[in-house]
């Protein structure tokens, strides 16, 4: 009887049981150079500074391999007008983006959810901290 690693999960072992290869997730980070290095100390593949056709191109390679990835991009990223990524994101599944905003900006809220609540409410009223009954 063989043993098992006790540091398993549940579906290291579900695959090691029937032979199959566990494909493991990628991870990748697209945009500024300065985070770039940081995202490459810690095991991302980078992609610093890319333009729109290249974001596009690793999207497209993504999706058409079928591949697990994690995937963060910087706010100019995000913005950059990339069919590929925005089938991506409307999907969702196999593949999440995660946008991070650049080192020297003003912090601003990225989203979705963000664009409509700012529209409704105006940008500004979104950062600022809000009083409650316990403040001071």
């Amino acid at each position: 009887m063989s043993e098992t690693d006790p540091n398993l999960s549940p579906a290291d072992l579900h695959h090691a049981a029937s032979g199959a290869q566990a494909q493991p997730t990628r991870m990748l980070f697209l945009g500024d150079d300065g985070l770039a290095e940081g995202f490459s100390v810690i095991g991302f593949e980078t992609y610093p500074n890319p333009e729109p056709n290249e974001v596009d191109r690793v999207f497209r390679e993504l999706l058409s391999a079928r591949e697990k990835a994690f995937v963060i991009v910087d706010d100019a990223v995000m913005q950059m007008d990339v069919e590929h990524l925005k089938r991506v994101r409307r999907e969702g599944g196999r593949i999440v983006v995660v946008a991070v905003p650049q080192l020297a900006a003003p912090p601003r809220l990225g989203s979705e959810v963000a664009d409509r609540l700012s529209s409704m409410f105006g940008g500004a009223n979104l950062m600022q901290p809000t009083a409650t009954k316990d403040s001071t």
